[in-house]
This record gives C-alpha cells, structure tokens and sequence, in this order.
C-alpha cells in the first residue's frame, strides 16, 4: 500500500503534537515538564530500551538563534549567527557569525566564544543579540573556515585555538 507509512508517521506527529499541547495547558507555568510515557514498565530499562520522555517550553523560554543579528555595544550591526559549534561533551563553545560585507558581498565568517554573547531577557522574539566585542577586534579576528582549526575571539578581545581533531 503505497504511502501508507507517511499516514502512519502523519498521525503520529499529529499525536504527538496534540500530546504536546496538552503538557502545556496541564502545566501553564512555562517550566520545562519532563514527562515519562505512560506505558512505560515501571522499572527502570535499559538505556537501549528506555522510552522517550519530553520536554515542553513556554515560547516565551526559548528561542531560535540562527540567523538572528548581532549588535555590539555601541548598537553596530557585526553581522549574523549562522553556526553555533560544540565541543565532544556537547556543550556549547563558539557561535559563527557572517561578518561585514554588504549585501552578501565580501562578508566572512568569524568564530566568537559563546560567553561574549549576550540573550536579551524577556521582550520580543525580535530582540537583538549583543555581542561584547568591538568591530575592530571582531574585523582583526581570523576568518573561520570548515575542516580548519577554529580560533575563537573571546569576549576580552583575545584568540583561543578550539582542539582540531
């Protein structure tokens, strides 16, 4: 039966989303709720067996960041996020953001550590990131490039090679 299995993953996102809503409006707070299924065995699987459980967050407590525009102290536009890198452990280390140019001409790519960003709290999801560099030193960092060893602009205006494997 030809798309029969796009039917069956449709429903079970449709579930999954209507499941979802109703985590949210059983838990208005906008705290993340963790939740196990219910048909769960009641002891403790194996990490290869464990079902999965969700996680559900007020819009309000989380947001998107690619693409989002980066402004420095003095409210100079530093470009756009376009990567986010992490480390092996996962955490994350260094944002890539699309430098200087105009109109995507002779713009380039620069890595600045994740702790020289600054989120704004509450307001729109519109809001502007802060970057606490200036355009001189963000101008002076080296250009990020795939499949080289990234150096990253730290927040005092300072290089950090990231490990390269």
């Amino acid at each position: 039966m030809p798309g029969r299995g796009r039917t069956v993953k449709a429903q079970t996102l449709i579930v999954l989303s209507i499941s979802a809503f109703l985590a949210v409006q059983d838990h208005p707070s906008g705290q993340p709720q963790f939740e196990q299924a219910p048909d769960a065995p009641a002891k403790v699987p194996s990490d290869s067996t464990r079902e999965p459980t969700m996680m559900v967050f007020d819009t309000h407590e989380i947001r998107g960041i690619l693409g989002k525009e980066v402004r420095s102290p003095a409210d100079e536009n530093m470009g756009r996020i376009v990567d986010v890198l992490v480390d092996r452990g996962g955490q994350v280390a260094a944002a890539i953001i699309d430098f200087g140019g105009f109109l995507g001409l002779g713009s380039r790519k620069v890595a600045v550590s994740w702790n020289a960003l600054r989120f704004p709290t509450g307001g729109s999801q519109n809001d502007r990131i802060l970057l606490e560099l200036t355009r001189d030193q963000v101008r002076a960092a080296p250009e990020f490039k795939e499949d080289k060893p990234v150096v990253v602009l730290r927040a005092s205006g300072n290089l950090e090679s990231l490990p390269f494997q």
